[in-house]
């Protein structure tokens, strides 16, 4: 009876256990984006979320429309399931020389999608895990800059940094970005070069 008892409430632990909640996160790179967010996937295993990631969806207007669809599309299919309802769907994007980058923000937040902005791109983020940089330097200076950070990262060779290296200073990296982006807001409105609003989407898959 004892023994009963013991597997009986190992199976209600199981059962009451919650479902991991979904992130689905499109982005405009085929390759450093893609490795950060893996990174983070198998170093933050034991948060309630399952990260599903999307490269190389195109420029910011293309991903917007792709993020919005699919977030539109789940949602209808699960209207009434309540874990599902609590999936997130993210575009990751830069602002680099694209064009309509406003009108793929403003789709997205119409659509309730989450945006991870760069200006001028993903590796500004990068640089923020080692120090703050509030120069409004070209998208090549931010990246050549890197390199020196990253003797590993090449962008001209399409080589990446080990992303893995970086999640034990993503909080300091989210603190930095959170007040650069404070600091262009003061600087005038809408905010300029530099600054990132990826800290939004690492900060909730790290809490969630």
């Amino acid at each position: 009876m004892r023994g009963s008892r013991r597997f009986s409430s190992l199976r209600r632990k199981v059962e009451n256990r919650t479902p991991k909640q979904k992130i689905v996160i499109y982005s405009e790179g085929e390759k450093t984006e893609r490795d950060y967010f893996d990174a983070m996937r198998r170093s933050f295993q034991s948060v309630l979320v399952d990260i599903e990631i999307i490269g190389g969806a195109g420029v910011p207007l293309t991903i917007a429309k792709a993020a919005t669809l699919k977030a539109q599309s789940v949602r209808r299919r699960n209207r009434g399931q309540s874990y599902a309802s609590r999936d997130e769907f993210w575009a990751v994007f830069d602002r680099d020389e694209h064009p309509n980058v406003q009108e793929a923000i403003d789709r997205c937040h119409q659509a309730d999608v989450g945006v991870a902005f760069s200006d001028p791109c993903f590796e500004l983020w990068l640089i923020l895990h080692f120090q703050d940089y509030d120069r409004p330097d070209h998208r090549h200076d931010v990246q050549r800059y890197l390199e020196r950070l990253c003797g590993d990262y090449d962008h001209a060779r399409r080589k990446t940094t080990n992303c893995e290296k970086l999640m034990a200073l993503v909080v300091q990296a989210e603190t930095r970005a959170e007040r650069q982006l404070a600091r262009r807001k003061e600087e005038g409105d809408p905010p300029a070069s530099p600054y990132t609003t990826v800290y939004e989407l690492t900060r909730r898959i790290r809490t969630r």
